[in-house]
């Protein structure tokens, strides 16, 4: 099969789908054959009273070891193995430029809580990559959060995860 060709004309490089499709579907047996081994620990049989608690997650497991089963056949001994690029640097690039960020975030939240990190990573994100002006980045993050604090903490009455350094602690929330 051919590679397709970027603007300026030289092929795309990459790991070939046909591989990521096979890792995915390793995935897929592996988590399917966990549900199916854990089901059967819970009683995937039929009881006197019905069905035991892991008969649905039984069926269930085998479902995905079975898709997991074709697809990594498909990906790895089909007729029509997809050999283009899964994904080349260029998109790559992209994806890394959302996905660490967030993995930041996630990381944030463990120390500053929800509502901080939010309006940090809002504000750096409309910065870095959309471009925008700090003031009305740090003003649209700040807004953003403190309407979903009155929602969430003063309407609703429902407490989010403030952080282990909780820094709204002055809020007396």
């Amino acid at each position: 099969m051919e590679h397709e060709e970027n603007p300026e004309g030289a092929a795309r490089a990459g790991v070939p789908t046909y591989l990521v499709e096979a890792v995915a579907a390793a995935i897929l047996l592996i988590i399917g054959l966990a549900v199916v081994f854990e089901s059967r620990k819970l009683g995937a049989g039929w009881t006197t009273d019905g069905p035991g608690a892991g008969y649905f997650p039984f069926y269930i497991g085998v479902l995905i070891v079975v898709s997991g089963a074709g697809i990594l056949y498909q990906a790895l001994l089909g007729k029509n193995r997809n050999t283009t690029p899964f994904v080349d640097s260029e998109q790559f690039r992209r994806v890394l430029s959302v996905l660490l960020p967030a993995t930041g975030y996630v990381l944030a939240i463990t120390f500053l809580g929800l509502y901080v990190a939010s309006a940090i990573y809002i504000a750096l994100f409309m910065v870095v990559l959309g471009k925008y002006s700090w003031l009305k980045s740090v003003l649209i993050g700040f807004c953003v959060n403190a309407l979903f604090f009155c929602m969430f903490e003063v309407w609703f009455k429902v407490p989010l995860f403030k952080g282990s350094l909780d820094p709204l602690r002055f809020l007396g929330y």
